[in-house]
């Protein structure tokens, strides 16, 4: 074996190498190790073929190198009649100082050049050594920093989404905001598809938002908080930040799966505001069983490692066909010890309604957010009700006593379960 070409995987956790774990799936008359080397080469010093410059020094510092190849499922001997495909994990360390803390590079030197290397692969995961780490600023607030921030402890934060999704002006969107606030949320933001049309600017939202937020918190005696959405251009997002801002703005919202993690890492190091990143569009990036990446991977650990404070995450119960596995990897990767980065707090997004709250407690614990959309505004008693029925139903569960029972005792909760049910 070359000893340029390839590392234990002790050896490479000694030394400032990225360690990537791929999917694929081939022919299996294919060289399953000829296509890893393919692979550890192609994204690094980007030829197979041999030419004058590359040197012995570059190929040690620069170039990757095959930590493991499995077979998926295991096996160890030929089989009497070889099947037609054959599926393989691959790791591949990468130094790190090829990309350094550039998000661009860093993918596609992680899963972008298989024109070169033929290699069409899923990114399942990249291991980031702790010097690496330190590079990073991660969630400015993190859970800890949020409750604080907001003074809610013990229980999960409840947010609302303004709907109508888009063609409402501040002022109506104001009304609909006043409304929701009287039932006792603690967040309100901007639908994902509503960024900075003319009829709505970001900032002008903002004042009419905080002025219905501080009206209805004369009747409530708590202050709702708004986060609003900066998803768009990078040409004026500077600008764009210190407009809302300067407005009063309680947060910032950004769409990282369209926007990129270097502009939310961007975002986290020139604000002082929490930043609730969403992931609408990860689709396009996770789906594909032999390309892109993980959702833990996409909308978890490096959602968090750019900065987001909260991340907007699907789950296997609002419609969405994600597998339960993915949806807990994701809170995981999102709240698990990670060096010095903070940790982020997930927000279940997708059917949320009061009777699938204890369930959603019970899976991935208080540190949460639930965005209740439809359960909320549509409800039977008007969305004042709707926010109380789920604020009822958030202390019912955080309470561990029978939620069934319980509920028996609240108007607009009962109402919230004929309609929409109990999930166990």
């Amino acid at each position: 074996m070359d000893e340029k070409l390839y590392v234990l995987p002790e050896t490479a956790k000694g030394k400032e190498l990225v360690i990537a774990t791929y999917y694929i799936d081939l022919p299996y008359s294919v060289d399953i190790v000829k296509k890893a080397e393919a692979l550890a080469v192609g994204q690094t010093i980007g030829t197979w073929v041999p030419i004058p410059g590359i040197t012995d020094e570059i190929r040690d510092k620069y170039m990757g190198k095959v930590v493991n190849i499995f077979d998926v499922p295991v096996r160890e001997l030929e089989p009497d009649v070889a099947p037609e495909r054959a599926a393989y994990l691959i790791q591949i360390a990468y130094p790190a100082a090829n990309f350094g803390t550039d998000f661009p590079l860093m993918i596609t030197s992680l899963l972008g050049n298989d024109a070169s290397t033929s290699a069409q692969v899923k990114l399942l995961d990249i291991e980031f050594p702790e010097g690496f780490l330190k590079n990073f600023q991660g969630p400015r607030f993190g859970i800890e920093g949020v409750r604080e921030r907001f003074g809610i402890q013990e229980r999960p934060l409840l947010l609302n989404m303004i709907k109508p999704c888009t063609g409402i002006t501040p002022e109506e969107g104001a009304k609909i905001f006043y409304d929701v606030a009287l039932g006792g949320v603690d967040l309100i933001k901007d639908d994902e598809l509503f960024g900075d049309p003319f009829y709505s600017k970001p900032e002008e939202r903002v004042r009419a938002y905080k002025d219905a937020a501080r009206r209805a918190a004369e009747k409530t005696g708590e202050e709702v908080k708004y986060f609003v959405n900066i998803t768009g251009g990078f040409s004026d997002l500077k600008e764009k930040i210190e407009r809302v801002e300067k407005a009063g703005a309680d947060g910032l919202m950004v769409n990282f799966s369209v926007m990129g993690y270097s502009a939310l890492k961007y975002i986290s190091e020139n604000t002082s505001l929490p930043i609730l990143g969403h992931s609408a569009g990860a689709g396009m990036v996770c789906e594909g069983a032999l390309n892109g990446m993980a959702t833990p991977l996409a909308v978890g650990k490096l959602a968090r490692i750019a900065g987001a404070d909260i991340v907007m995450l699907n789950t296997p119960y609002g419609g969405y066909p994600l597998r339960k596995q993915k949806y807990l990897q994701t809170c995981s990767a999102l709240t698990l010890p990670l060096g010095h980065i903070k940790a982020t707090m997930p927000s279940i997004g997708g059917g949320v309604h009061p009777g699938i709250v204890e369930k959603y407690i019970g899976e991935v614990g208080k540190d949460i957010v639930l965005a209740a959309g439809g359960s909320i505004q549509g409800h039977k008693m008007g969305a004042a009700a709707g926010a109380r029925a789920m604020r009822e139903a958030i202390d019912i569960a955080c309470s561990g006593k029978d939620f069934v029972s319980e509920a028996e005792a609240y108007p607009e909760l009962k109402e919230a379960l004929s309609r929409w049910g109990y999930v166990k």
